[in-house]
């Protein structure tokens, strides 16, 4: 897959770092990479994915732009505000990269389209803005085995791991899933929206930018995977935090006696 000369300007940063060159930037070309939410965390996501030369990205959103997305949600502009934010996401795009192919998928994900939808893309990259979403993504990716990276943010502080729950760790157990993280669906206005609670804007740009380098990582095969780790961010402390997470074998999903056989929109309704 040979670069144009409009690309190798592009991309020239990228093609003198030993560890992409052309080959890499050639992986990056090739892959299908699916962002979830085109909100806070996907908006700085697709752009550096876009920026990078992701051949074709995948955005599903079913919701449009308003005004008070603007304060976090860099990929959208005033002039947007009431388009659909997958239509608003892929013109800033592409007109910040006119190679990469945008599919949009203006529509909510659920247990009836998410295997589908999933099964077509190489990574996953989840940036939505609630639990029974996650839940669901996490699960789809477990079943068409999908690398998965996922991030989340609050009012001042964001966490971000990567979960390949089917592959196998090295002392031979399953990776873990984000059941293994977070347990049971929560119950609903345990954790408040940020509409509810607020939320800084320059945030998600962090942790957005972040997830974006985990999949260009993933894509490339190079550093040390988020796989099997938590990176946590604390804003007005301006520190990180990392800790290792383990396969809990009572998870629903891939536990040793696992409940969770296929995809059940029961699985996803939140509890109140």
């Amino acid at each position: 897959m040979a670069l144009s000369s409009d690309e190798i300007e592009r991309y020239a940063r990228h093609l003198v770092l030993h560890e992409v060159g052309g080959p890499g930037q050639n992986k990056l070309k090739g892959a299908k990479v699916l962002v979830v939410g085109a909100g806070g965390l996907g908006a700085p996501l697709l752009y550096y994915l876009a920026a990078a030369g992701i051949g074709t990205i995948g955005i599903i959103d079913h919701d449009t732009v308003g005004l008070s997305n603007l304060q976090r949600q860099i990929i959208h502009t005033t002039a947007r505000v009431g388009l659909p934010k997958t239509a608003s996401a892929r013109e800033s795009m592409q007109g910040l990269n006119p190679h990469v192919k945008v599919i949009e998928h203006p529509t909510r994900i659920s247990a009836d389209n998410a295997l589908g939808i999933i099964s077509d893309y190489d990574v996953v990259a989840d940036g939505c803005d609630n639990f029974p979403t996650r839940y669901l993504v996490s699960d789809a990716c477990y079943f068409a085995r999908k690398t998965l990276v996922s991030a989340a943010v609050g009012q001042f502080d964001g966490q971000i791991s990567t979960f390949k729950p089917h592959e196998t760790s090295p002392d031979g157990s399953p990776w873990p899933t984000y059941r293994c993280l977070m347990g049971d669906l929560p119950p609903r206005g345990l954790f408040p929206a940020c509409e509810e609670a607020g939320i800084l804007g320059a945030l998600p740009g962090i942790l957005g930018a972040m997830q974006a380098m985990e999949v260009i990582k993933e894509i490339l095969g190079i550093g040390d995977s988020l796989t099997g780790r938590l990176v946590m961010y604390d804003a007005l402390a301006s520190r990180f935090y990392e800790t290792k997470l383990p396969w809990n074998p009572d998870n629903p999903l891939t536990g040793h006696d696992a409940s969770i056989l296929s995809l059940d929109q029961s699985n996803y309704r939140d509890r109140s």
